[in-house]
């Protein structure tokens, strides 16, 4: 059926079904696709994987996007807009997965889908700051633009918003499984604040988007036997991206920010964890390397598995406290506060920093500590410092020390390749 009014809330379940059943059912015929027409990854130095997987598994997820939006989304133009903007990334992302585009490509086609939605009403014009009150955007006038017309404001930053969620969910695409995952749990939390919120299409547009995610997620799951490629990366980020701003920024709410940043937190602070060694080392931040948090729990020794359980357990903390904001009464908005709700609040902010220190953090110093007390132990007894001073290394330059199989002797494995570096028989 086609929704001519506003969509219901049973709407958003549909969408979600119908997403979840058409991805998972099309993803055999994308593979199939993908190995004819040579969209296949083959494994490299960076890689997780270890055969040659098919890379077209996104054309699935566009495919549940695109029938489930029609078929549940209200006939509007700035929904026609969200799904002719979702082909076009779908289709910049084809392109890439077969012929490996220039970054500099990819990302003006990125700008090019973004700016469908948004020059269509697809804008932040103003939101509401905690303390502050409303922000206007709308009144920051740019200036009138050949062929989209009137600028302001608004128009460029939720432009740059949307391309930003794109690249944060296509770098996080490097293990079986975790972007997929975390756009289930994000586009699922969002649809529930978005619906709490009476953003009954936001909240469709999140349904589908997660039901989509985790019909592809049934092929994707290690070990994967195909690949979303950018194809489903990009629209999977351009999705959430048109999701953060119909469902929440669009609203009145106090906290409306706070919400898209907890829901998509983990794939944004592994981009910035990620550009910013990228900067240190002066190394191009759209060049790839194993600075990840997926390849650095490789690094010490976890599965795809083990690594998917970490972040995916790390993404329900950071959405738990997002749905904590919108559902605990801990304040009536008016600067006015009950004790016993913002107790509650301050614990789950205090689990949600907690669980994010030890991904972060205290997990890999635990592993490292471990794996190196037993490297140095096989040339003798090693003091606390001498462990210390290892770890602090490792963490600092991303090259992890292990045993070279072929020779048994200590080396270094770079944190760009993977591979064991110069030979230091003491470890050291």
């Amino acid at each position: 059926m086609l929704i001519t009014g506003r969509p219901d809330t049973i709407d958003a379940v549909f969408a979600f079904l119908v997403a979840a059943v058409l991805a998972w059912l099309l993803v055999p015929v994308a593979e199939r696709l993908a190995r004819r027409i040579g969209a296949v990854d083959y494994p490299k130095e960076r890689s997780l994987h270890q055969v040659p997987t098919p890379k077209l598994g996104g054309l699935a997820i566009l495919v549940g996007v695109l029938v489930a939006g029609a078929l549940f989304l209200p006939t509007v133009p700035e929904t026609r807009a969200i799904l002719i903007g979702a082909a076009f990334i779908a289709l910049v992302g084809v392109v890439d997965d077969v012929f490996e585009l220039p970054a500099g490509v990819k990302l003006l086609g990125q700008f090019a889908a973004a700016m469908i939605p948004v020059f269509n009403g697809l804008t932040v014009g103003s939101f509401t700051l905690p303390f502050v009150g409303a922000v206007q955007l709308h009144d920051v006038n740019i200036g009138h633009w050949p062929i989209v017309g009137h600028v302001h404001l608004g128009h460029l930053l939720t432009v740059f918003g949307i391309v930003a969620v794109m690249n944060v969910i296509n770098l996080i695409d490097g293990v079986d499984g975790l972007a997929a995952g975390v756009c289930v749990i994000s586009a699922g939390t969002l649809a529930v604040i978005a619906l709490s919120l009476d953003r009954t299409g936001a909240g469709v547009l999140a349904a589908l988007t997660a039901g989509a995610s985790l019909g592809f997620l049934r092929h994707g799951f290690p070990p994967a036997s195909s690949f979303m490629g950018d194809t489903g990366s990009n629209l999977l980020g351009y999705m959430l991206g048109a999701v953060a701003v119909e469902g929440a920024l669009k609203t009145n709410a106090v906290v409306a920010l706070l919400f898209p940043l907890l829901v998509l937190a983990v794939p944004i602070l592994d981009t910035g964890f990620v550009i910013a060694k990228r900067l240190k080392y002066r190394r191009p931040i759209y060049e790839g390397d194993r600075w990840h948090f997926h390849h650095r729990m490789a690094n010490i020794g976890f599965s795809q598995r083990r690594t998917l359980a970490y972040l995916y357990g790390w993404a329900l903390v950071m959405a738990g406290l997002a749905l904590a904001l919108r559902f605990v009464p801990y304040s009536d908005d008016h600067g006015h506060f009950d004790t016993l709700w913002t107790a509650v609040m301050l614990a789950c902010g205090a689990a949600a920093v907690a669980a994010s220190v030890y991904v972060v953090v205290v997990l890999e110093i635990l592993k490292l500590r471990s794996i190196r007390s037993r490297q140095l132990a096989l040339r003798g007894p090693a003091s606390p410092e001498e462990v210390d001073a290892g770890v602090a290394r490792e963490l600092e330059t991303g090259s992890f020390e292990a045993v070279n199989p072929q020779t048994g002797e200590f080396a270094a494995i770079d944190p760009e390749t993977g591979e064991f570096e110069a030979l230091r028989p003491d470890g050291g």
